[in-house]
């Protein structure tokens, strides 16, 4: 019985992609491991493994296609002696030997290259491929007693072949269908909003425009923002930032590293800053899971970088323990991958807090929208020259910048968000304190 292949999700929040193109074609014999194919997701092009072996019987969606949705059939494999035009034929028995696919959490459907960082199984989730689910199903095998051999222990076909049938425990199947809620939100939010297409057409019916086709990019941060600003409580605390002592230390530390050719920026500082921060203010360090919150030991901080069409927010793990020079070349080579769509999801997902610095493009300040599940996000001005009145009570010339953190009211209250920004504040205006 020929077997579907579905498109995966390749992240968490991925749910629909570009077939961007095939690396093999029908007739074509494949085995575990194989790379089927690169699909484009909203933030990059990946690679696409095969999980099961077999010929390939139907190339169902064409090279180019974009919005294919995740669990959508895109190509049919077969068993050995079964014909393609058999296969075609009968679509219905193929669609419900996948259907436990499709209530599975989406990464198990799919292995992705290395560089992907493919899901392993986690406590009581089970990967398996499609052929090896059915199979195991109609030998009625617990498949959580099944070692896998396929890539990342995957359960494939040979693994489940040879087993004898035991008890099956009907509890170890149920935690496998909870995280297929997850994305659940994303696609509420993405329900359309404010006036429809045919009412905009109509308005400007007599204008010339031209228009834009979403991409997935544009499509995901639409809908991600449009979640964040309807579900997620925000309030706005806002401080400046005295830079002059900062900016002197920073001159003297990159006349010091002239030789090793790195050259220190002020968001390297605000990114230390910030990690820092998130240690001496455990509590702020947190993000919000539905019906809890999560409140994470390391400082994963991400940090905002403008690409063409939109945005990446990479994630720079264990910041707080990164020295500053460390934290600028890992910065440099996540945004120039970023501009590219290299980033593997690994390194774009993650952390419970971001930076948004629009400072280097003159903005003196702005409001910052969360980044779901974070618990806050730093929007950042630029460093201006005023007047201010230092502690002698004299008008003094000084290089302010002005700070306001976005926080989600379900997880950080005033108090502790005060307390956070007056933390990331102190070690800028302070910066020799964040080498010890």
């Amino acid at each position: 019985m020929a077997v579907q292949v579905l498109m995966p999700a390749l992240s968490p929040t991925m749910e629909e992609g570009t077939l961007a193109k095939w690396l093999i074609k029908e007739g074509d014999t494949v085995k575990s491991g194989q790379i089927l194919a690169e699909i484009e997701t909203d933030k990059a092009t990946m690679e696409f493994e095969a999980v099961d072996e077999g010929v390939i019987g139907k190339l169902l969606i064409a090279e180019g296609t974009a919005g294919v949705k995740v669990n959508t059939p895109i190509a049919l494999l077969l068993e050995d002696g079964e014909s393609a035009d058999a296969a075609v034929a009968a679509p219905a028995p193929a669609a419900a030997a996948a259907a436990p696919v499709a209530s599975a959490p989406a990464p198990a459907a799919v292995v992705a290259t290395p560089a992907a960082a493919a899901p392993k199984a986690e406590g009581a989730r089970v990967f398996a491929s499609p052929l090896a689910r059915r199979i195991a199903a109609e030998k009625g095998l617990d498949l959580s007693a099944v070692k896998g051999s396929g890539p990342h222990g995957r359960i494939v076909k040979a693994d489940v072949e040879g087993t004898v049938a035991a008890p099956k425990v009907a509890a170890a199947a149920a935690p496998v269908t909870a995280p297929a809620a997850a994305p659940a939100p994303v696609a509420a939010a993405a329900a359309p909003t404010g006036p429809s297409t045919e009412t905009v057409l109509k308005m400007y019916a007599d204008r010339a425009f031209t228009e834009v086709p979403l991409d997935g990019m544009r499509r995901t941060i639409a809908a991600r923002l449009t979640e964040a600003k309807q579900t997620i409580p925000h309030f706005y605390l806002r401080r400046e930032v005295q830079l002059d002592t900062l900016m002197a230390f920073r001159e003297q530390l990159n006349k010091s590293l002239e030789g090793r050719g790195v050259k220190l920026s002020v968001n390297d500082f605000i990114i230390k800053a910030c990690a820092l921060a998130l240690q001496a203010v455990p509590a702020a360090n947190a993000v919000w899971a539905g019906d809890r919150m999560l409140r994470l030991k390391p400082s994963d901080v991400a940090v905002a970088v403008a690409i063409d069409g939109g945005l990446f927010t990479p994630v720079l793990r264990d910041a707080d323990k990164k020295s500053l020079s460390a934290l600028s070349a890992e910065m440099k080579d996540l945004a120039t991958r970023a501009k590219t769509k290299k980033l593997a999801p690994h390194e774009y997902q993650g952390g419970s807090f971001a930076i948004s610095n629009l400072g280097m493009m003159g903005i003196e300040n702005f409001d910052a929208v969360i980044n779901p599940p974070h618990g806050s996000i730093l929007a950042v001005g630029a460093g201006i020259k005023k007047p201010v009145v230092n502690k002698a009570g004299e008008v003094v010339v000084a290089t302010m910048m002005s700070m306001t953190l976005s926080v989600d009211h379900r997880v950080i209250d005033g108090a502790l968000g005060a307390e956070f920004l007056k933390a990331i504040i102190d070690n800028l205006e302070n910066p020799m304190t964040m080498l010890a």
